[in-house]
């Protein structure tokens, strides 16, 4: 069965729910939730990756995930660090992350790698193309599934090359990272190019954009797409993600997913 990774947002700006969980008590609730619904990682984050998000120092950052890393582990539940910091990493994994999920793989900071190889956590690589502010600059593919794919694969040998075992890899084509509209979906449905490559994939198209602008197109909506059609979107395209032989989900409704990925295991014995 497909794992579900439920998204645990301590920031005051994510693009969906930033500010929601911002104070310790609340985040670690919010966790504990998700982890009863079926959450098999909670995937804990300090610093917005959303377009046009400024960037955090570390010190924030740590300020923010570490009480709650430590109350989640503390409760026996599995922990990933949503970070483009090594030093956030390390500091992560000392307080029981198992994970470290690096959107950038590897190419926000150069020390990344080796903090890893060294903390022995398993290592999210994100296909990627530059920090938040300006990552659509970078949007140009000619095939997106292929080039992805090739990127990733660059992102495995540096991995390799610092010492991070293949058994300790996840990757990630990093879907509305550099990538707008249609290139999303043309990663999607090239999900068996990325799967081919060998590590566990991590899909995450959790509320994403252009899950509302393909709902608004169908519809010839103008008005915003609401929190539950997106979840309900998120569900359909995990539940397909699974059918191509993704790993793990990450998601922020972890019930609705979970439903889905149930209902497709059944129909397919």
């Amino acid at each position: 069965m497909t794992g579900i990774w439920g998204i645990v947002n301590v920031t005051p700006d994510s693009f969906s729910d930033g500010g929601r969980y911002l104070e310790v008590d609340h985040a670690v609730a919010h966790g504990l939730r998700l982890r009863a619904d079926g959450a098999s990682v909670l995937d804990v984050g300090g610093e917005s990756t959303r377009p046009g998000a400024e960037r955090v120092g570390s010190d924030v950052e740590q300020q923010r995930v570490i009480p709650v890393i430590e109350q989640l582990a503390a409760a026996g539940v599995p922990v990933s660090i949503d970070t483009l910091s090594a030093a956030t990493a390390t500091a992560a994994v000392r307080a029981g992350a198992r994970i470290v999920n690096d959107v950038s793989g590897g190419l926000a900071d150069p020390d990344m790698r080796a903090a890893v190889a060294e903390s022995g956590a398993d290592y999210a690589i994100g296909h990627w193309r530059g920090f938040s502010a300006d990552m659509y600059a970078n949007a140009e593919y000619r095939r997106a599934a292929r080039e992805v794919a090739g990127e990733l694969q660059e992102r495995i040998g540096e991995a390799a090359a610092a010492g991070i075992a293949p058994s300790r890899l996840i990757i990630d084509p990093g879907i509305g990272f550099a990538k707008a509209g249609a290139q999303n979906w043309d990663v999607l449905r090239g999900l068996d190019e990325i799967v081919a490559l060998g590590p566990r994939v991590l899909i995450g198209t959790s509320r994403k954009r252009f899950l509302a602008e393909t709902l608004q197109a169908e519809a010839g909506e103008t008005d915003g797409i609401s929190e539950a059609r997106r979840d309900l979107a998120t569900a359909v395209t995990s539940a397909l993600a699974a059918r191509a032989g993704v790993w793990a989900v990450r998601v922020h409704d972890v019930a609705a997913t979970r439903d889905a990925l149930a209902i497709a295991h059944a129909w397919t014995g």
